[in-house]
């Protein structure tokens, strides 16, 4: 049978390609691919204890058989379209274009809400002591939409927040611009509060969107928080298990 493999960030950097079309015995599992690739590349050896895997955009455990045509993503730890909810509500984007704070905000709150919380991830001139001249982020953008649809509707379901925009920018970002946006409109603000800061923390350990920095002296992908460790757990589901508080 055959596998489509699909490598991001730093792994598509040791591998050579971002795809490749990899023949597999009938039962193989996860594991037993991954493997391959340990044997294959010492660099890859030494970060695939860190690597979360989604077959056919969902996170996935390593025991998985393999079917024949699978799509199959191997996901270093992130950096942190569907246009709407089943609810209708809520705006999730990945866009290559500049974000427009102002007007994103204005699309999400209504008359009824009495708060409308934003956050703004903005590209720095520097990281730990290194100025940085621009970023480059790429998504595995199904799953990644995917991901960010099951935040927002998980969010509006434990917060009881009403409208929730998630905007999320690709490609090449110069200093000062804006890479994430999340707006979370609600009738009461600390709900509204609570909301965003889940979302947004959540976002950068579970959805695949990697930066990578560029500098004077050259060019690094950010390390990314360690996946949490229900994804390994996990076998097709698309988000997270409500979080304690």
């Amino acid at each position: 049978m055959q596998i489509l493999v699909l490598l991001f960030g730093v792994l598509k950097e040791i591998v050579g390609q971002p795809t490749e079309r990899v023949d597999l015995p009938e039962g193989a599992r996860v594991d037993e691919l991954l493997a391959r690739y340990c044997n294959r590349f010492p660099q890859f050896a030494a970060i695939a204890a860190a690597l979360a895997v989604s077959v056919n955009h969902e996170y996935s455990s390593r025991d998985r058989v393999l079917a024949d045509g699978d799509e199959l993503g191997l996901l270093p730890p992130v950096s942190g379209g569907l246009p709407e909810s089943s609810s209708g509500a809520d705006e999730i984007l990945i866009v290559s274009e500049p974000i427009t704070p102002l007007s994103v905000l204005q699309r999400t709150k209504c008359p009824q809400d009495g708060a409308a919380v934003v956050f703004e991830g903005v590209v720095r001139d520097n990281t730990r002591g290194r100025r940085t001249l621009y970023l480059d982020y790429e998504a595995y953008e199904p799953m990644a939409l995917k991901q960010m649809q099951a935040l927002a509707s998980q969010a509006r379901a434990q917060f009881g927040v009403s409208r929730i925009s998630i905007i999320h920018r690709v490609g090449r970002l110069q200093i000062g611009e804006t890479s994430v946006q999340i707006v979370v409109a609600s009738a009461h603000r600390a709900a509204a509060f609570d909301a965003c800061r889940w979302i947004i923390d959540a976002l950068k350990k579970t959805v695949p969107i990697w930066k990578k920095e560029y500098f004077e002296d050259g060019a690094v992908w950010a390390d990314g928080e360690p996946f949490p460790p229900e994804i390994e757990r996990q076998e097709g589901t698309t988000g997270l298990h409500p979080a304690s508080k």
